[in-house]
């Protein structure tokens, strides 16, 4: 039974322990949350050109992205309709048709069965015959980023997205500005989390925590040290200490702001979330992104990728680590803690769930998004 998320002199209550520790809610979640909402896979200048592909995992299913010589992109599932062997096993590479490693049958870039050796019998049916083509799999693009869909007829990803921009930031502008479809990764981290991916959520999205375990964070915007934090307030960002120059370990940086910026967005931070596992972090000269990738009920991965201008990237002194290092400290204290309260989700003191003080309410629309998600509101 789930408690109730009614408000009780100010305070809300969390969800109850088995929540989090359930493999039967946790499958619920995969159906009704991650198998039809548009998920985050990459980025679109990874496969740019005619023939470019990468192959990804996602709920469960091996995943091959390419570029068609119509220059559309496309996703289908990364399985051979012969014998279901994995079509392209790198993680990426170019190819102008796609041939099975196991007994060849070859594929379009769109797709298509191309060619079936050694059967004449058969081949005129098989690659006349749609059926025997790549299983598709709904995909569309979002400011440069990829997102995959494994519903029968999805809303659009802007749906998805739009809406939750507007309560973020009060308008669609403020996160285009950053262009994150002109950046490139510089870094990736992935991150093993003994955590249910909720409580991440739940961690990104107060900062109620962050003076106990951020000092670098605080130290670089010191108004998270009241706890409020600025995902919960519409178009706020947190203004970087006086005493730095850049959102670095150091506090040094020589990087020009991002080419769309508007001088307001000099020396500020905003974050945001993007239900149901992505994490976007802004800043004057880079961008980090976050998805979360569910394993089981226990267990969660977390790729973090840190997007800079590819002038930037390109030039002979360029080194990213300063700014890596700030956020890859955030995320280690981040993911000890959420470890920390995910190893007591099934204890008897938690059997009826926490409790958010007020300037963690807001948290509690993520709950009703979940409750709701998987038919349990009012349970």
């Amino acid at each position: 039974m789930v408690m109730d998320q009614s408000v009780v002199s100010g305070i809300k209550s969390t969800l109850r322990g088995e929540l989090y520790t359930s493999p039967e809610i946790f499958e619920l979640e995969k159906k009704n949350i991650f198998q039809k909402s548009w998920l985050f896979v990459g980025y679109e200048y990874q496969v740019a050109e005619a023939g470019q592909y990468i192959t990804t995992k996602v709920e469960g299913e091996n995943i091959l992205i390419t570029r068609g010589k119509d220059n559309v992109l496309r996703a289908f599932l990364n399985v051979c309709r012969h014998r279901g062997a994995t079509l392209c096993s790198e993680p990426s590479g170019k190819a102008g048709i796609l041939v099975c490693p196991y007994h060849s049958w070859s594929y379009g870039l769109d797709g298509s069965l191309a060619g079936v050796p050694k059967s004449s019998e058969c081949r005129e049916h098989l690659v006349n015959n749609d059926t025997y083509g790549l299983e598709k799999v709904h995909l569309q693009t979002w400011h440069g980023m990829i997102w995959l869909n494994f519903s029968e007829d999805p809303q659009p990803l802007a749906e998805q997205i739009n809406n939750q921009i507007l309560e973020r930031f009060g308008e669609l502008d403020t996160i285009a500005r950053y262009q994150i479809e002109d950046l490139r990764v510089a870094h990736t981290k992935e991150y093993v989390v003994k955590a249910n991916w909720k409580i991440i959520v739940e961690n990104f999205q107060e900062c109620y925590h962050c003076s106990a375990i951020h000092p670098e964070l605080t130290a670089a915007l010191p108004e998270f040290r009241s706890g409020v934090g600025t995902q919960n307030s519409v178009g706020l960002g947190a203004t970087f200490n006086d005493e730095i120059e850049a959102f670095s370990i150091s506090g040094k940086g020589t990087r020009p702001m991002l080419k769309g910026l508007l001088p307001e967005d000099d020396r500020i931070y905003y974050g945001m979330t993007i239900v149901p596992h992505v994490f976007i972090n802004l800043t004057p000269d880079h961008v980090i992104t976050h998805r979360i990738v569910p394993i089981d009920q226990d267990t969660s991965i977390v790729i973090c990728d840190w997007l800079f201008d590819p002038e930037e990237i390109a030039k002979p002194d360029f080194d990213p680590m300063d700014a890596v290092e700030m956020f890859h400290r955030v995320n280690e204290q981040d993911f000890a803690a959420c470890q920390w309260c995910h190893e007591n989700m099934g204890s008897k003191a938690y059997k009826n769930g926490g409790i958010l003080v007020p300037i963690e309410n807001h948290v509690s629309k993520f709950y009703n998004y979940v409750l709701e998600s998987i038919d349990m509101k009012g349970v």
